[in-house]
């Protein structure tokens, strides 16, 4: 077991090192991509940075990454389709609830929102540019909330790479994770009522 371990290692080390800066470049491209359309792993982007740059630079490239594809996405529905929205869909009821809820989410509750890891951003960035809310306030919650977003896939990825060569750190990461997704439930169910 330990020889598969190493073996993943030892390819993820030589990918990075063969690819040398346009990996991490190719990884900030995804990251902004992500974040408009999340079909890809971000965490993995994040690790990649994290490995290539080290923690500081690494967590600096990502989280800018991860902010400016946040910032994209809420753009494009905010002048792209917020007008639509409004004369097509706002005024049904139901809908109309919903977004009364967006439109007075509290600062804080957003920033707890943008920082769980396994709450989806891209739904968070879209409600957002189709709401009410105003733009400062969703760019300050961003800034911060993603900071701590990217730490804790910077540090779990890293932590999961370091347990293919010392299996027990596998523990402190799945201890991380599975805390931060009871925390992320326990969030939700707060800001839904």
């Amino acid at each position: 077991m330990s020889e598969l371990f190493n073996t993943i290692s030892d390819y993820i080390n030589f990918f990075i090192e063969n690819l040398g800066v346009w990996g991490p470049l190719l990884g900030c491209l995804l990251i902004v991509v992500e974040s408009i359309l999340p079909v890809l792993p971000i965490f993995v982007f994040i690790t990649l940075n994290f490995l290539a740059f080290g923690n500081i630079v690494g967590f600096l490239i990502s989280w800018l990454c991860t902010v400016l594809g946040c910032f994209i996405s809420f753009m494009i529905f905010r002048d792209g389709v917020q007008t639509w929205f409004e004369k097509r869909l706002r005024n049904k009821s139901a809908v109309d609830k919903i977004m009364n809820v967006i439109d007075k989410l509290k600062f804080e509750h957003l920033v707890l929102l943008l920082t769980v890891p396994f709450v989806p951003a891209f739904a968070i960035n879209i409600a957002a540019g189709l709401s009410k809310m105003k733009l400062k306030k969703y760019v300050t919650a961003l800034f911060i909330g993603k900071a701590f977003f990217v730490y804790f896939w910077g540090f779990v990825g890293t932590g999961l790479l370091e347990s293919l060569t010392n299996p027990s750190s596998l523990i402190k990461v799945l201890i991380i994770i599975i805390i931060a997704y009871v925390l992320s439930r326990l969030i939700s169910k707060k800001v839904k009522n």
